[in-house]
């Protein structure tokens, strides 16, 4: 899994375009990120930036960012209607996907540490990044905002956690920045089939973790019952980690449950979903769909997708695509207005177009496309190629019988057992179309080294080094390549025996098709290995491919066997 990180600094300037195009412009400068959103304020004189990449680009970019700001932004002159205490007043890094809370804590509190030594500028950590319990809350740390920061950064207990002990004239004009780490965000609103925002309150009220407050008799006319210290009593709602009201939207005619979930890792967006749904139909009322504000991480919508799927007991087994299609349905996003996954998710946002077309020429092609382009007189795509796309085939027939056998009328109870092997096989299916452009990019390693100067010694020298490695790895991708379609085998052989008996000869066409990718990719590390210098590694290397390609073998005829006697 790619490893996403998005990091949403809040600079302290909404006025000066001029200001926060440069701040914009130098994270962008930094490579590596995209900026999704610039978002000014001209009351708060704040602005939001929302950019997301690879971890180590996001926390240069985030840098730089807070660089930019630290020179162009003089906070001695800056009013606005938000709280603040720094030039980049917050510097949150949230993670995406590949990547934990807690690595992303780690890697904040190193960036703080970064911006102080090299820029002077101080900084407290909070949140997840937190050094200190009570510093968790971002108010705690900036609390007295700017102009408190001359008595607390000489305060032993509320100095900053990167420092230098005392007011200086770089933090009166940078102030100081608050970094963290802290889950994703997800802002939602429930549509509901009422007009009543005081029925869309009761059911906030419900759901939400403070709750509602305690009374005395009547639960809505009652007296608040107040504690011992005088604070008012709450009736925690049911879900963790969810900030929740009732509102009325005139733009659609209907009543919203609007609900930040700020740990979806706690509450899930499906979780919230269904808990709202009983809510509401507890007080006589229906969820007609769900409104997402902003974006989401790809995980959300497929753990959902999953769970609604679950719920079904049908396979899933199926495409992303599909997944997400139905978690798009089954919580009515685009009750509203259209929801288009390409504009709402993240990791679809980030995705370079072209980068991806260049790496995914020929899985992206027609069938069609692909046997003319393979016919052409380019000598890539090749047979390795090809023996990768008959693995692709051969998963993806043993995922079709797998699939086909979880719905078959009378084995609803084995519907798991079947959506389990599915899953299996989907994975190995996109591990298997991926070397299918792989094994064509070591291709070309070997010809882009073949073409390098072979003028002086120095340049023979680097040139004989390329082509070694070019050659090494493009003898490794068809060995992964029959790794990964000897994986193929248990899929298929459980569905020639225990899948649908109608889709027997499926199996053994897969089992056919996964045999030739072996053998097929074992014909490419040979004639590859044939050409590094490095003996050893060639014998060890078509060692193992002869080890595996007799093992493809005998789980062919092992699988055909059972084909045959079913037939």
């Amino acid at each position: 899994m790619e490893r996403i990180i998005e990091c949403v600094p809040n600079f302290s300037e909404g006025r000066n375009r001029e200001v926060i195009d440069a701040i914009v412009a130098s994270i962008e400068k930094s490579g590596g990120v995209k900026v999704l959103d610039v978002d000014p304020g001209e009351a708060t004189n704040r602005t939001v930036v929302t950019f997301v990449g690879n971890p180590e680009a996001v926390v240069e970019a985030a840098y730089q960012g807070v660089k930019c700001a630290g020179e162009l932004i003089d906070m001695r002159h800056h009013h606005g209607a938000h709280p603040r205490s720094g030039a980049t007043d917050v510097l949150p890094l949230i993670p995406i996907s590949g990547i934990t809370l807690q690595e992303c804590a780690e890697l904040a509190r190193k960036l703080a540490g970064r911006i102080f030594s090299e820029l002077e500028i101080p900084c407290y950590c909070y949140e997840a990044a937190a050094q200190k319990p009570g510093r968790k809350n971002l108010a705690i740390c900036r609390a007295g905002e700017y102009e408190a920061l001359p008595e607390k950064m000489s305060d032993p207990e509320r100095m900053p956690d990167f420092g230098p002990g005392c007011y200086t004239e770089k933090a009166a004009v940078s102030g100081a920045t608050n970094v963290g780490a802290r889950d994703f965000l997800i802002a939602v609103n429930y549509n509901l089939n009422t007009t009543s925002t005081r029925r869309a309150n009761a059911i906030a009220f419900d759901v939400r973790e403070k709750g509602r407050p305690k009374r005395e008799g009547n639960p809505i006319t009652g007296k608040i019952v107040k504690d011992a210290e005088g604070k008012t009593v709450m009736i925690p709602g049911t879900l963790k980690g969810c900030k929740a009201i009732g509102w009325y939207i005139d733009e659609y005619g209907i009543a919203q449950v609007s609900m930040n979930i700020t740990d979806i890792n706690t509450t899930p967006l499906h979780v919230a979903f269904d808990e709202v749904c009983r809510a509401a139909s507890a007080r006589g009322l229906r969820v007609t769909g769900t409104e997402i504000v902003g974006l989401v991480p790809k995980r959300t919508l497929i753990e959902a997708g999953r769970y609604f799927l679950e719920k079904q007991q049908r396979s899933t087994g199926i495409s992303e695509e599909e997944i997400i299609k139905i978690a798009v349905k089954s919580m009515g996003l685009d009750d509203l207005k259209p929801f288009n996954p390409s504009e709402k998710v993240i990791e679809y946002l980030i995705e370079d177009e072209d980068e991806a077309a260049a790496r995914e020429k020929l899985v992206r092609m027609t069938c069609k496309g692909f046997a003319y382009e393979t016919a052409s007189e380019s000598p890539a795509p090749g047979g390795g190629s090809i023996s990768a796309y008959m693995g692709a085939l051969g998963a993806a027939l043993g995922t079709m019988v797998a699939n086909l056998s979880s719905h078959k009328p009378g084995w609803d109870a084995r519907w798991k057992e079947f959506s389990d092997w599915a899953d299996k096989g989907q994975a190995l299916l996109g591990k298997l179309l991926a070397l299918v452009d792989e094994d064509t990019a070591a291709f070309n390693r070997i010809m882009a080294a073949l073409g390098m100067p072979k003028g002086s010694d120095e340049e023979k020298k680097a040139r004989a080094e390329a082509l070694e490695a070019a050659t090494l790895y493009a003898t490794e991708v068809p060995l992964k390549t029959m790794k990964a379609a000897l994986d193929v085998f248990p899929l298929v052989r459980a569905m020639a025996s225990e899948g649908n008996p109608n889709s027997v000869s499926d199996a053994g066409v897969g089992a056919l098709a996964a045999r030739s990718a072996v053998l097929g990719a074992q014909l490419n590390v040979r004639i590859n290995a044939a050409g590094l210098a490095d003996r050893a590694a060639a014998e060890r290397l078509c060692a193992e491919a002869a080890e595996i390609a007799a093992a493809a073998v005998a789980e062919e005829a092992a699988v055909l066997e059972i084909v045959n006697g079913k037939i």
